[in-house]
């Protein structure tokens, strides 16, 4: 605000006159209007009552000499200037109001004696602020703030599909070897893949970090490693997240570049991944894909979604891959996108790319350098990062979205697909953003250096781990907002170097993995108290954090990954894995009728799914109605393709209707069936 001083002391001169017999009462009244505003009003940091919050008590009594300069020179009052723009009546009725709530007197004479004062104090600061102002100032000034960034916007990436193609190959095969474990019916397991880069630091003195990478699984419910198996040396390479086939049959982690002729890694080979046997835990396959595994998770419950450090010069930025067949199915490049993709994610419809300007530094960090020089004060200002949302579909980028800050490092999207949240590691702060109008709902701050972050079952919460990234420092903590208003509730103490948390599929626990440590961290949801550790192998930095149910009849299937909930699993919805002997009803095959088929997958047609969706309802009774003119037809014989091609659709749409898709009946909230 002060480079508007001398507007505002002009205008000071004409400001509003607070009558004589204007009563304190309509003061009072306008104040609690502005104290309670929403969603950024005094209260917010101050309490209800003025009590104190995460600001100081006001019972003091401020005057509004003392509330126009925590307006000018306190940068957590930024939001209060913006939003609500407060002139010198706005800030006597605030102080009257305050006054009210300590139960101070409301003097009528007082407001005069304010008015005179804010204007002496306005007067004098406009004197005492006229500094020589450099061409760069000059320049600087002229940037202004977000808003410029929002409304001089220029499209980066290019027009039209940006579709392109790496062909895999699959470079070694290994035997599999035997089972490290034997996976329970019933039962719910968390998948981990480790490293060799925990901080000797933060550990024992003697520390000496694992010779490679690990695949480490454990029980869901007792929260203990069951089994691990260490990779051969010259399988290992820099480990970050692990993902799993849809069917939880196999684990891909990150590999070395493609070995030569000496079983050596080859420098100039291309980068691949491993593929590794969930239940042995050894790798398969070792498969090209032109990059560094960074991120991944599963997509439309058929492919990967891959983002990639370090492309090769033909390589993706992020990519479609089946791992039914080993093949990348689709992707996009960099020089397309405009920019350096950071991480992405899905919503399970569209692709959404963290990007990154390209320019600060040399290769792929190009953005982690610009943020980290920012963060350590050798650079004063970046050019914008963003995000871009891509439709899968046709590999074009559909829109582009500013981000109020620098270097976005992941995003939490709530069951709605209405808000997106991004945490900001090179300004230590989080965003809400709309989806749809790709406006920012508020910006708050974090601990140093943010990665991941996930929201409670009722989504009213938003947890974030507090790495340090890019930094220089080791983050401690996990701080939690209200996802409504995006005020702080609570900072907890946690383990170095947090990297990502994540709400299990029981809907009631919040998992965190710490890369320093090499540990699992686990909290109570509703308490947000730590309730387990669970550590590594060697204590071998945490990547990465996969849950896989079996059902009755030992199927698995992943329910959990880094982009979200699988086969049903809904926490927001109630559709959760509330005991270990919950399981999944089977699959439907259509020579078992229409009527067998829709129960199978969780319709029946007097159901309140079915009686709320005319078409699904339609469905079931034309597929009933064919059912019995081919029984009438051919007594004794099994239903006809004409039934199975009602099935089918009646199973499909039934998949659009998420939350419902794979446990049906058997999975509901705290003990309750889904009729």
């Amino acid at each position: 605000m002060t480079k508007h001083l001398g507007l505002l002391f002009t205008l000071s001169l004409v400001s509003i006159c607070i009558s004589a017999q204007q009563s304190v009462e309509v003061l009072v009244e306008r104040g609690r209007g502005i104290f309670h505003a929403s969603p950024v009003g005094c209260w917010v940091c101050h309490g209800e009552g003025a009590q104190g919050l995460v600001g100081p008590t006001l019972h003091f009594g401020p005057t509004p000499v003392d509330i126009f300069d925590q307006l000018e020179s306190n940068p957590m009052m930024a939001v209060i200037v913006t939003e609500l723009n407060l002139n010198d009546e706005d800030l006597m009725s605030l102080s009257m109001y305050i006054r009210s709530l300590a139960g101070l007197p409301l003097d009528a004479r007082l407001p005069a004696q304010w008015l005179e004062a804010l204007n002496q104090v306005k007067a004098a600061q406009a004197n005492q602020l006229q500094f020589k102002k450099t061409q760069r100032d000059l320049i600087v000034e002229s940037i202004e703030s977000f808003g410029s960034v929002l409304t001089s916007w220029e499209r980066r990436a290019n027009e039209g599909s940006l579709k392109s193609h790496y062909d895999t190959r699959i470079t070694a095969t290994f035997d599999a070897g035997e089972p490290k474990f034997t996976p329970e019916a019933n039962r719910t397991y968390f998948y981990e893949n480790i490293g060799t880069n925990a901080k000797p630091a933060v550990l024992h003195e003697g520390y000496i970090p694992p010779l490679s990478n690990r695949v480490v699984v454990g029980d869901a419910q007792t929260k203990e490693v069951i089994a691990s198996y260490l990779f051969p040396a010259e399988l290992r390479n820099a480990v970050h997240t692990s993902v799993m086939s849809p069917d939880g049959k196999y684990a891909y982690i990150v590999g070395p570049r493609e070995l030569g002729p000496d079983g050596i890694p080859d420098p100039a080979g291309a980068q691949t991944i491993i593929k590794v046997d969930a239940v042995t835990l050894q790798p398969v396959k070792q498969i090209t894909v032109g990059g560094r595994l960074h991120h991944g998770q599963i997509f439309q419950g058929k492919y990967l979604l891959l983002d990639m450090f370090n492309r090769d010069p033909n390589g993706l930025a992020v990519m479609l891959y089946d791992p039914s067949t080993d093949t990348v199915v689709g992707g996009a490049k960099d020089i397309d996108l405009g920019g350096m993709v950071y991480t992405a994610w899905t919503d399970d419809e569209f692709i959404y790319a963290l990007m990154e300007p390209a320019g600060y530094g040399p290769g792929r960090a190009t953005g982690a350098r610009a943020a980290a020089n920012l963060y350590q004060g050798t650079l004063m200002a970046l050019r914008p990062f963003w995000m871009a949302k891509i439709d899968p579909e046709t590999w074009e980028v559909v829109k582009e979205y500013p981000l109020p800050g620098y270097r976005g490092t992941w995003g939490t999207i709530d069951s709605k697909k209405q808000f997106i949240y991004v945490t900001m590691s090179g300004s230590s702060n989080i965003t809400k953003i709309n989806i749809e109008t790709g406006a920012v709902v508020w910006t708050s701050a974090t601990g140093p250096g943010p990665f991941g972050s996930t929201l409670t079952a009722n989504e009213e919460e938003i947890w974030v781990a507090s790495k340090g990234e890019g930094m220089g420092e080791f983050g401690r903590t996990i701080t939690v907002l209200e996802t409504g208003t995006g005020r702080i509730l609570a900072t907890l103490f946690a383990a170095y170097e947090m990297d990502h948390v994540l709400l299990s599929p029981n809907g009631k626990e919040i998992w965190a993995t710490s890369n320093g440590e090499g540990r699992i961290l686990v909290y109570d949801a509703a308490t947000r108290e730590q309730t387990h550790v669970i550590d590594m192998p060697e204590y071998g930095d945490a990547h990465g954090l996969i849950w896989v149910h079996y059902d009755s009849e030992g199927r698995s299937q992943v329910v959990r990954d880094q982009g979200g909930f699988h086969g049903g699993v809904n926490p927001a919805a109630g559709a959760v894995i509330t005991r270990a002997d919950r399981s999944p009803r089977r699959s439907p095959r259509a020579r078992e009728g229409p009527e067998a088929a829709a129960r199978g997958c969780g319709l029946r047609s007097g159901s309140r799914l079915v009686g709320a969706n005319p078409l699904v309802a339609d469905l079931v009774r034309a597929g009933r109605r064919e059912g019995a003119q081919a029984r009438g037809a051919h007594r004794g014989a099994r239903s006809s393709d004409g039934v199975a091609a009602h099935v089918d659709q009646v199973c499909a749409i039934h998949q659009l209707l998420r939350g419902l898709i794979f446990f049906g009946e058997e999975v509901g909230g705290e003990g309750t069936e889904r009729k």
